[in-house]
């Protein structure tokens, strides 16, 4: 396993999100060494859609995308929708993406990828119903467990965590992809 001792990881997301696809990756960063900022709309505390609390380190508002090495979006059809309506936080996920930086996306999470323009060229997975929406981006979906592209860790479904986390964590550990 990588030692991700010396990075900051940030997770954007909102109330909604899909439990375990940000819990679970999440704990598979911190337990290779990552510190993990949780970045929201709002401070306080985010719910998952199954009743998980998670507290807010920073909103999007006020984060650099300079103090992070890589970034963790989780699904939840309701957490994506509305996150990729807060536009600083589509500005952070975009200059974050561009600037290298390793990326896990999960399920929903993608929704916002399209917004930040940065899927063009790509080739990666999500929920099935974002289809249409990545490959009219400029992605190319495809229907794998996970697909790596360049630091950006795609996946469907919490059935794929397993896969997603080893991967996420091994892209962390590779640092910048140009």
């Amino acid at each position: 396993m990588s030692d991700l001792s010396s990075l900051n990881i940030a997770v954007v997301a909102t109330d909604g999100f899909e439990d375990s696809e940000l819990t679970s990756p999440a704990e598979a960063l911190k337990q290779a060494g990552a510190a993990v900022e949780v970045l929201s709309t709002e401070t306080g505390t985010i719910e998952g859609k199954k009743g998980e609390k998670v507290e807010v380190t920073k909103t999007t508002a006020s984060a650099n995308a300079a103090d992070y090495d890589g970034l963790l979006l989780p699904g939840g059809t309701a957490n994506a929708d509305h996150i990729r309506q807060d536009e600083a936080a589509v500005a952070l996920v975009k200059a974050i993406v561009e600037a290298g930086k390793p990326t896990g996306v999960i399920c929903h999470g993608g929704w916002i990828l399209t917004d930040a323009d940065v899927v063009r060229g790509r080739t990666m997975t999500s929920y099935p119903s974002l289809k249409t929406d990545l490959k009219n981006a400029g992605a190319t979906w495809v229907d794998e467990e996970v697909v790596v592209d360049n630091g950006l860790v795609s996946s469907r479904t919490p059935e794929d965590l397993p896969a997603f986390n080893a991967k996420l964590v091994e892209e962390m550990g590779e640092g910048i992809h140009r």
